[in-house]
């Protein structure tokens, strides 16, 4: 059997009773490690699960999963994923490779940043499409992220966006000389997506992302950790923040929507930068109708 675990967002502890199971009877067992990041070391999981863990980087993922697949129609392989398995295109793959070859799949599923985003106070009925937004380099500035959060504006739906990571990324130089030399991991801040957002506006000028008149909210390490930061206004007053407000990566954002209900202002109010400031957009901008 080849198993996919989520590993849920916080450290070794969120893993389900299941998928603990399933690990402990593994022969062999793979950390995914690039699409997401885990709040704590590989050694901690180790120990909690009583388990060697095999590091399986992109590489191994994308272009070696016969051998991480290796005898699983035989014996039970998990491959462990931060979050929830299907949170990235590339666990579903994998997934068909599996099937493709005969192998039986389960899939133990867990808490990801498409539900614990909930964690700000904003509905997850309310929301709309998720959009992925990257790096911007001086020679490609892909806006088609623009395009998704303008069709959740026009319905009133929240925006989730995830920010990029990058991890084991080779520069163009060494990718076209085949040097197997990595760059630094490098993890999208809330005030570099804020930038990167206004200047993609100034460009569209659609007038759907007003600096002054559009509320967000930032989101770092949700999971329910000691680390968990989130933090609401307006982007001008995000963009205003220094990058230590925001906490560690890895950072999400998301664009408020008009069909905004006013127990959703309450409670992301207690995360906001200005309260005065949160309450008076929502009522002007948005038209939610407010007590006091």
């Amino acid at each position: 059997m080849f198993n996919i675990i989520g590993l849920g967002l916080c450290d070794e502890k969120d893993i389900t009773v299941r998928g603990l199971e399933i690990v402990k009877g593994s022969s062999r067992v793979y950390l995914e490690a690039y699409t997401s990041i885990l709040m704590v070391q590989k050694e901690r999981l180790e120990a909690f699960y009583g388990k060697e863990l095999i590091l399986a980087d992109r590489d191994m993922v994308e272009t070696e999963s016969d051998e991480i697949l290796r005898d699983a129609d035989k014996e039970d392989i998990s491959l462990l994923v931060v979050g929830d398995p299907f949170g990235a295109t590339t666990h579903t793959d994998i997934i068909l490779r599996a099937r493709s070859l005969k192998i039986p799949t389960c899939v133990v599923h867990n808490a990801s940043i498409m539900n614990a985003v909930s964690a700000c106070g904003l509905q997850l009925y309310n929301f709309g499409q998720t959009v992925s937004l990257v790096f911007f380099t001086e020679t490609w500035k892909p806006d088609s992220f623009y395009d998704r959060i303008k069709e959740n504006m026009d319905l009133g739906m929240h925006t989730l966006l995830l920010l990029d990571i990058k991890v084991k990324e080779q520069s163009e130089e060494n990718l076209a000389r085949g040097r197997k030399i990595y760059e630094p991991p490098r993890y999208m801040s809330i005030p570099q997506a804020v930038s990167q957002i206004a200047e993609i506006e100034e460009i569209r000028s659609a007038g759907v992302l007003q600096p002054e008149s559009t509320l967000a909210i930032a989101l770092s390490r949700v999971g329910g950790s000691e680390h968990q930061r989130i933090v609401g206004g307006t982007l001008a007053e995000l963009l205003a923040q220094p990058p230590e407000v925001f906490g560690e990566p890895l950072h999400s954002l998301v664009i408020v929507g008009k069909r905004l209900h006013h127990l959703e202002v309450e409670y992301a109010e207690e995360f906001a930068v200005n309260k005065e400031t949160w309450r008076s957009v929502a009522q002007k901008a948005y038209g939610c109708a407010l007590d006091g």
